[in-house]
C-alpha cells in the first residue's frame, strides 16, 4: 500500500564514513567536529611509529603528507622538503602544522589540545605520531602510499540508470 499523497518525506544527510578516503557532505556547516582516535601522548601504544618518528621524522611526515594530499605530492618529495627544512632552518614544524590542519579539515577533527602550530612546535614527534595513527585507524596502510591504498579498495560498480522506453509522438 502506498502512503497518502499529502505525506512528505524528509531525507537525512548521510554522515561521512569513518574510514578510508574522506567524503565531504554538501554543507560543511552541519559537520560536528570529532575527537581524534588516539591522544597526543599515546605514543607508548604504538612504539614502532614512535621510534621511527623520533629517529627519522621525515619518513613519517612524508607518508602522512602523501595521504593527506591524496597522492598529489609523493612521500619522497614531502619527506625531502621536511628534512631540508629541519636540517637547514629547524622550522619544519611550520610545514608540518599545515598538514595537521588539512588532516583535521578532511576528517572534521577537533583542534585539540591546542592550536595545530603550537602542537607541532612543542612536540613534533607526538603530533606526527598521532596523525600517523589517525590515518591508520581510518583504514590506511601507510606503507602503501595513496595509490596503493586506492588500489586495495573494492571497486564500485558503475551502472547506468535504466532506460525508460516510451512511445514517441
Amino acid at each position: 500500500m502506498y502512503p497518502p499523497k499529502h505525506e512528505t518525506y524528509h531525507y537525512q544527510p548521510i554522515a561521512p564514513p569513518a574510514i578510508g578516503v574522506p567524503v565531504y557532505p554538501a554543507s560543511m556547516e552541519s559537520v560536528v567536529p570529532q575527537a581524534w582516535s588516539s591522544g597526543l601522548c599515546d605514543c607508548g601504544n604504538d612504539c614502532g611509529t614512535c621510534c621511527s618518528t623520533c629517529l627519522c621524522p621525515c619518513i613519517t611526515f612524508g607518508r602522512i603528507a602523501e595521504i593527506v594530499d591524496q597522492g598529489t605530492t609523493s612521500c619522497a618529495t614531502s619527506g625531502a622538503i621536511y628534512g631540508l627544512l629541519m636540517y637547514l632552518t629547524g622550522c619544519q614544524w611550520i610545514y608540518s602544522c599545515a598538514y595537521r590542519s588539512k588532516l583535521r579539515a578532511q576528517y572534521s577533527l577537533v583542534e585539540d589540545p591546542c592550536n595545530d602550530c603550537i602542537v607541532h612546535w612543542c612536540c613534533q614527534a607526538c603530533a606526527l605520531s598521532q596523525e600517523y595513527r589517525e590515518l591508520q585507524n581510518r583504514g590506511f596502510d601507510m606503507s602503501l602510499g595513496w595509490q596503493g591504498n586506492i588500489a586495495r579498495q573494492p571497486a564500485v560498480a558503475m551502472t547506468a540508470p535504466p532506460v525508460q522506453m516510451g512511445m514517441m509522438q
